[in-house]
């Protein structure tokens, strides 16, 4: 079997440990540089990152690699990954690169792709990119010393991406009088996030603006949304929004600090949009991992949950083969077709901030649809990734819970794409019948698969 470079979401890992080393770095850019040039001179690049430390070193490895395989780099700094989808397209740049872990601590990174459309790239490209990072017997298609690349650095691209997330809001509508605490994560959302909800009328609390490189979601953003609870009723605002390391995924919390992820956002929103004749064919689609109550809910409203595997470039790829308009994920990738082209936390607070607008209702009165079926998600750490139907004694465990669940509840084993762990989750109408079968799938899984 071929060694994969790439998981559900680009190349990740620990800085300086493979595969996220200056080596690798450098030979991703050399590759990706030849194989999107294709023998033509000076295709443009956008480089972005998010706030971590070790960004220099592959912002700087990737630059040398793309320069000299004959590409132009545009360096845009800390900016949010779906900002870098926009540049892409924006600046009619043939690749867009992002350097970010996402939600990961500071000493993880990453790198993923976008093609010229603003699209994470499919698997077989990345395929073929993996093959030539990782072949010892590679020919790079260096051109002449008078054609290699030329890297410049672009001052005005914050100032882009505000206009274009301002753009996607209700031209109508104005944030005067809202009170919004904003959570950033000390991620690449801290110099454009705020900026556009002020400008937009609101006033804003910020925390998470300060990132030092060791602190990006450092008990905060995303992962943390207790902490804009806390601060919502301290503040007295009426909405809590909390990004994650590259903003590209949205927590919210309601004026009485109760916090709403993925799924109950979807809720609401696919919701609007049915009611406008907005949402084609009444699709919702959404991953393995949403809530029962979400696809119980888009049922009971005449509409219907398409489910993809876990990752949001999965779930847009389904939208564009299915002509949908609204997908997402429970942690909070939320995907506005009709605006983007990947998840945007941002753009996804603006939607919900532009519904709350026009019904003129807090948003505790408007999000309280799903009322989410108990679920359990635990992490068992692996040394190799054993496929399932070799685990008799695995498949065995799960085959007991799902025959006491009676087809009233759900199951799910799968492998993080990022990380070595197999994630094992349990959903049922009983919180200690859920508690009682997870144990009982992970106790086989650490026996067997550890």
């Amino acid at each position: 079997m071929k060694q994969r470079l790439f998981g559900t979401d680009g190349l990740r890992g620990q800085g300086n440990i493979f595969p996220m080393t200056p080596e690798i770095a450098l030979r991703l850019g050399l590759a990706a540089g030849q194989y999107f040039r294709n023998g033509n001179k000076h295709h443009r690049v956008v480089i972005g990152k998010d706030t971590r430390l070790s960004g220099y070193v592959f912002e700087t490895a990737l630059t040398s690699g793309l320069c000299a395989n004959g590409m132009d780099v545009f360096l845009v700094g800390p900016m949010p990954t779906p900002a870098i989808s926009f540049l892409t397209r924006n600046m009619r740049a043939d690749l867009g690169v992002v350097i970010s872990a996402s939600h990961n601590p500071f000493m993880d990174n990453g790198i993923k792709f976008f093609d010229r459309n603003g699209f994470k790239l499919p698997d077989e490209v990345e395929d073929e990119i993996s093959e030539l990072v990782l072949g010892k017997d590679t020919q790079w298609d260096y051109p002449p010393a008078e054609d290699v690349g030329r890297a410049h650095r672009i001052n005005d691209a914050p100032g882009r991406y505000i206009v274009y997330l301002k753009n996607s809001f209700s031209q109508h509508l104005t944030l005067d009088g809202v009170k919004i605490v904003l959570d950033c994560a000390h991620g690449a959302a801290y110099g454009v996030a705020p900026y556009v909800l002020e400008e937009l009328g609101a006033e804003v609390v910020t925390v998470g603006v300060s990132p030092d490189g060791l602190n990006i979601n450092q008990k905060c953003g995303s992962l943390y949304p207790e902490v804009i609870a806390r601060m919502v009723v301290e503040e007295g605002a009426d909405i809590g929004i909390a990004l994650d390391g590259d903003a590209d995924r949205l927590i919210v919390c309601d004026e009485k600090g109760r916090i709403l992820d993925g799924d109950q956002i979807m809720a609401l929103c696919a919701l609007e949009l049915m009611e406008k004749d907005g949402l084609p064919g009444n699709m919702l689609v959404a991953t393995v991992m949403s809530n029962m109550a979400l696809e119980l809910f888009m049922k009971e409203h005449g509409g219907r949950l398409l489910r993809t595997d876990v990752g949001d470039r999965y779930v847009v790829e389904a939208m564009r083969r299915e002509g949908a308009v609204l997908g997402g994920e429970q942690s909070g990738h939320l995907i506005f077709m009709d605006h983007a082209t990947t998840g945007d936390g941002l753009l996804a607070a603006l939607q919900l901030l532009r519904i709350m607008r026009e019904r003129e209702r807090p948003l505790s009165e408007l999000a309280g649809l799903l009322e989410p079926f108990p679920q359990v998600l635990k992490n068992v750490h692996v040394k190799r990734k054993i496929p399932f139907d070799q685990a008799p004694e695995v498949q065995e465990a799960v085959r007991k819970v799902e025959a006491a669940l009676e087809g009233k509840g759900r199951v799910l084993l799968r492998y993080s794409g990022t990380e070595a762990v197999c994630r094992v989750m349990v959903e049922a109408a009983d919180p200690a019948l859920v508690e009682r079968y997870t144990g009982d799938i992970v106790a086989a899984c650490e026996k067997y698969l550890k």
